[in-house]
């Protein structure tokens, strides 16, 4: 039986919980899973590429223990088909949180279909208790002395506080 690869793309700045949701998940349903962390600098990442891939990297070693799937961490940039191809990967995983994500989603699994037919494009709902959390309200909340630990894992929690104290 072939193997089943997939990626999931995101910038992870910084890894959230909901994104551990989805990435475990996403093992359990596959043989490999390659983890693209996107350079993406439009978004103005608080954590330089090097340090998200490595965080990634730490935050999803247990997974890739419990579930018996290849857990690859890797940056990339450029088109998502062509990343996805380049793996070997059949399958893209996006993680859902709420409608308004959606809308957003289908627009681009319909262009990266167009891009290459050959690679399917798969939503994970994100759990209950996950479905509200964001990068981005993590990193607002962080900058503003906000308590974030429910948000994030151990690791990345200690090197989110440290980040923004650097730039307090």
């Amino acid at each position: 039986m072939p193997e089943r690869t997939g990626v999931y793309p995101g910038t992870f700045d910084p890894v959230t919980n909901g994104h551990l949701d989805v990435i475990q998940r996403a093992a359990r349903l596959l043989d490999r899973l390659v983890i693209g962390v996107a350079m993406n600098a439009g978004k103005g990442p608080i954590f330089p590429l090097e340090e998200r891939v490595e965080l990634v990297q730490a935050e999803t070693d247990a997974i890739a223990r419990a579930t018996g799937a290849e857990i690859k961490v890797v940056p990339f940039s450029g088109l998502l088909v062509a990343f996805a191809r380049e793996h070997g990967a059949g399958m893209i995983v996006r993680g859902l949180r709420a409608v308004s994500d959606f809308d957003y989603e289908v627009q681009m699994a319909g262009m990266n279909r167009r891009l290459d037919a050959g690679v399917e494009t798969v939503f994970l709902m994100a759990s209950e208790t996950n479905q509200f959390i964001s990068s981005r309200f993590v990193r607002e909340i962080a900058q503003l002395g906000g308590d974030i630990s429910s948000f994030v894992p151990q690791l990345t929690l200690e090197r989110t506080l440290q980040r923004v104290s650097r730039t307090a």
